[in-house]
């Protein structure tokens, strides 16, 4: 069977539209000889019948096996040249309290860029110490908050924020860390990086304005500087952008010790995953001996002892540890040109996974309930929004039975699908569901047509309504079956199962 010339030049025709392709899927993932798609022990079919569809699944020994990983890597190698590494989960790429708490457990530290992930963070037990707080726009709100509650390092983005930082810290009478965020002139995206003079971009400041900022922040008692930061970019393959940054970082970091001590620096995150077979990511080992041999030849080169590094990996933690579930709901052949796509449309769509949209990001499906070994067709599995761009996988190969009911799974979807979720078209977002040992649990429950609707003033109400009240006459703590109807008269959409 010949390739599709729909297809894009990096899509290759499967021999089997049903293999799970290494490094793309939880580790657990795996057949039956049913065709049936077991994730953490746990059938696609029964996950999908207990807590409905969309619905976001975590493997948690993944996830936690993973941070232990990479976390061991760093250590190990950064010792090797005579220092210590801080990791930083990326909480954006995925959080919730009980991730937070698996990432705490293997080690790790939490890096928050608002007060909501803040609060997400502290309802974890995740110790304020252990905390670093980014954000171009902190609320002074916000500077108050992390000051107040002891947070362990604020990233200082710009100027203004220096007084704003040093005033929340005198108000509370604490000494705040803080790090400088600093352009380096490297943009790394995926596997090239440009370097320019300047950074024409809202995140941090000019690195040659660093010196001058750096000495603003010594000379307030109330703040004690902890070092540089910088961040390249995302869905970075190698380590040549962590080099050419480095190499601009420990320049300028060499000139701050001569007025005083800098402890840290901070080489950010961006670490790359597969998200098709045709990706090929940096082994953690690799980049991770890679990195220290950047820092440590450096730092010899200019003489100074090698600071403790940092690092904010997210997406390389939660993104192959999750998968998402959907029900095909229509399929549609259409003609281009003479070639052949099959529309397969599902349940959920851009508001549970908007990087299409947003990136043009690829992604990789399967059917999940079942195996075929009817011939692959090539699809694109688009959404039930009203919106042309609502793709969620825009090329792979399926086999060509595929049909309304069967259920799909999208690998790679951990990190920034969630997260980046919305109620576009008042689409409830879904659940998340973490699995382990052939047990399910949920970590964030889904959102109904009465949970949207409670929140809408306009919507008649028989009393003021508040915290654990009753809305639109149904709690709004409420769970519901699959099927069931709510107090609108409306089938929900998304079921719901209590937290166990």
């Amino acid at each position: 069977m010949a390739t599709n010339p729909l297809a894009p030049d990096w899509l290759v025709l499967p021999d089997d539209a049903n293999a799970l392709a290494d490094g793309l899927w939880p580790a657990s993932a795996a057949r039956a000889d049913t065709g049936e798609l077991f994730l953490g022990g746990c059938s696609a079919s029964a996950l999908a019948a207990r807590f409905g569809t969309p619905l976001y699944v975590v493997d948690e020994t993944d996830a936690r096996t993973r941070a232990a990983e990479l976390r061991a890597a760093f250590e190990t190698e950064f010792a090797r040249i005579g220092t210590s590494v801080r990791i930083y989960y990326a909480g954006k790429a995925f959080l919730s309290t009980e991730f937070a708490r698996w990432m705490v457990a293997e080690g790790l530290n939490i890096d928050i860029c608002t007060g909501g992930e803040l609060a997400v963070a502290l309802a974890a037990g995740t110790p304020a110490h252990r905390l670093g707080f980014h954000g171009n726009n902190k609320s002074l709100a916000e500077i108050d908050d992390a000051c107040r509650l002891g947070v362990g390092t604020i990233v200082i983005d710009s100027p203004l924020e220096i007084a704003r930082v040093a005033e929340a810290a005198g108000r509370h009478g604490v000494v705040q860390g803080v790090r400088l965020r600093v352009n380096s002139g490297v943009h790394a995206h995926t596997h090239e990086f440009l370097a320019t003079s300047h950074e024409d971009q809202k995140f941090g400041v000019v690195l040659e304005d660093a010196p001058g900022l750096v000495a603003r922040i010594r000379a307030e008692a109330n703040l004690r500087f902890m070092g540089l930061h910088c961040h390249i970019g995302s869905q970075i393959f190698g380590a040549d952008g962590f080099a050419e940054s480095a190499s601009r970082l420990l320049a300028v970091h060499a000139a701050l010790l001569a007025d005083g001590p800098v402890p840290e620096l901070n080489l950010g995150g961006g670490f790359g995953i597969a998200y098709t077979s045709a990706d090929r990511p940096t082994p953690v080992a690799e980049l991770a001996a890679r990195l220290a041999e950047i820092v440590a030849a450096e730092c010899t080169e200019r003489g100074i002892p090698v600071p403790v590094i940092a690092f904010e990996p997210g997406r390389y933690i939660a993104g192959p540890a999750g998968i998402t579930l959907y029900e095909v709901g229509t399929t549609k052949a259409v003609d281009v040109s003479g070639n052949p796509r099959l529309y397969v449309s599902v349940d959920g769509g851009m508001s549970d996974n908007a990087r299409f949209a947003l990136y043009g990001a690829d992604y990789t499906v399967r059917l999940a309930a079942r195996s075929s070994a009817a011939e692959p067709v090539l699809v694109r599995l688009a959404g039930k929004h009203c919106e042309s761009g609502d793709i969620v996988v825009d090329a792979d190969y399926l086999p060509g039975d595929v049909a309304p009911g069967d259920l799909v799974a999208v690998a790679a979807t951990g990190a920034y699908c969630w997260s980046l979720a919305s109620n576009y078209n008042f689409v409830g977002r879904p659940a998340v569901v973490a699995v382990r040992d052939g047990r399910a649990r949920m970590l964030v429950r889904g959102e109904s047509i009465d949970d949207l609707l409670a929140r809408d003033t306009g919507v008649s109400t028989s009393s003021t309504t508040g915290a654990g009240s009753t809305s639109v006459g149904v709690a709004t703590g409420s769970t519901t079956g699959a099927g069931s109807t709510s107090a609108t008269g409306l089938t929900t959409d998304q079921p719901k199962e209590p937290i166990r």
